[in-house]
């Protein structure tokens, strides 16, 4: 396996390259058909972007983020859709995707970073907390009927 992945910011026109991946990381809970119409809409917003690293031509982990600016937090990145095949894990790619973003994010006058992470999802709290991230409220859902 090649250790030498390239990481590059993924353009608008290939950005359902993700969605198997996205596909991956909600264990097929939503459809390819609801991802790419949701993908479409968040892209119109134009403060969504996504890094993609690949081994060679195939996509092997993405980190989509959102350029916010919110009362709380300033201008701020939010990593979202962060996944890495399983083959891959462990090869400090996603550390390698967050050093990316943080330096990017400052060169955008970002002063931080949020993330949200599942509840149940343990090895993504360690992960962010290893990125320096600190617990600060809860994030909660609610869906309409």
């Amino acid at each position: 396996m090649n250790n030498n992945f390239k990481l590059e910011l993924i353009p608008y026109e290939n950005m359902e390259s993700i969605l198997p991946l996205v596909i991956q990381l909600n264990k097929g809970k939503y459809p390819l058909e609801v991802l790419r119409s949701r993908l479409k809409d968040m892209l119109v917003m134009d403060s969504y972007k996504c890094i993609g690293v690949y081994d060679e031509q195939k996509l092997i982990a993405c980190c989509g983020f959102w350029v916010l600016n919110k009362l709380y937090a300033g201008k701020h990145v939010e990593p979202d859709n962060v996944f890495v095949e399983a083959e891959y894990r462990g090869k400090k790619i996603g550390e390698l995707m967050m050093n990316w973003l943080f330096n990017y994010a400052k060169s955008i006058d970002c002063v931080g970073a949020e993330v949200n992470c599942y509840v149940h999802n343990e090895k993504g709290k360690k992960f962010w907390e290893r990125e320096g991230f600190q617990p600060l409220g809860y994030h909660m859902i609610k869906k309409f009927d």
